[in-house]
């Protein structure tokens, strides 16, 4: 099953709510598997009701029944067990973003106290929850991702707001989807400037994940960008950045004045073998350290 056809087929089944909550108690069962007896008593159905469900289940794939004398387990087909977690995830979002969203604007209230108040920190939770949810088709872990989203914008709104600046120079990346030029960019330049540089990504049309080809070729210089995710191009990060660098998004980025702002005409790698992501690599790298010597920072 291709991944594309896969998630249309979960989508398909899970669209009728009791297939959602059967497959939600199964993955959060401790042991990973349910009894129709068990399921049934849960949701309150008859038991020939739940089974059914669970044939449709089994037929495509999803589950896998095994008998244990009278009774028989149902647990989810370890190779489908991530598509469904993506799937449910979504569908779960709606339900606990709320109760989600308030923590996190708790925390990060106390983080920024002083700084901003209570009412501006919920206000970017929840528009950074928002600006991701829209611009991902299935976007996993987004609660803790909006957390980040919004603690970067947070951070980059205070430092442009602030007069005493700590004279570290910020650089943003923008592409089209910020899930290949631009977080190539910046991962090569933080390798090499270390603290020295404070480095942001963003996208004019973000995709849903940095593209898997991108992190194997930074991986073959040395280069990680682990955690890093596409995000939206917001208005604070462009005010907060000494340096930004555009690579085909066209007037997609708002400009200040007292900025500097280059583009740089990269070619697009979406699509590409992994060889002619690697000259586009090289191409970023060198042209990372031409702008770290015209910023006065010591590349690695």
């Amino acid at each position: 099953m291709d991944t594309d056809s896969g998630t249309a087929a979960v989508l398909k089944l899970l669209a009728d709510p009791t297939r959602a909550r059967i497959l939600g108690l199964i993955m959060d069962s401790p042991t990973g598997r349910r009894s129709v007896g068990e399921l049934a008593a849960e949701l309150q159905l008859r038991q020939p009701t739940v089974s059914h469900h669970l044939k449709a289940l089994v037929d495509e794939g999803l589950l896998e029944r095994t008998p244990e004398g009278r009774l028989a387990w149902y647990s989810m087909q370890p190779e489908q067990a991530d598509r469904v977690a993506e799937v449910l995830t979504g569908s779960r979002a709606t339900v606990m973003a709320d109760g989600v969203l308030e923590r996190i604007s708790t925390d990060l209230s106390r983080r920024f106290a002083g700084v901003f108040g209570p009412e501006t920190v919920e206000r970017y939770v929840r528009e950074s929850y928002a600006l991701l949810a829209e611009n991902a088709r299935i976007t996993r872990y987004l609660p803790s991702l909006a957390s980040r989203f919004a603690a970067d914008r947070l951070s980059a709104l205070a430092r442009s707001e602030s007069a005493a600046l700590d004279h570290v120079p910020e650089v943003l990346f923008v592409c089209v989807q910020n899930a290949g030029r631009s977080q190539m960019a910046a991962g090569i330049l933080r390798h090499l400037a270390g603290d020295t540089v404070r480095v942001h990504t963003a996208g004019s049309a973000p995709a849903s994940a940095v593209r898997s080809v991108i992190i194997t070729a930074l991986d073959e210089i040395g280069v990680s960008i682990g955690g890093e995710f596409p995000k939206p191009l917001t208005d604070e990060v462009v005010r907060a950045a000494d340096v930004v660098i555009t690579m085909g998004c066209g007037d997609a980025c708002p400009v200040y004045p007292g900025r500097r702002y280059l583009d740089w005409e990269i070619d697009d790698p979406v699509g590409l073998p992994i060889g002619q992501v690697r000259a586009i690599r090289d191409d970023i790298e060198t042209r990372v350290r031409a702008l770290l010597v015209s910023l006065k920072v010591n590349a690695a």
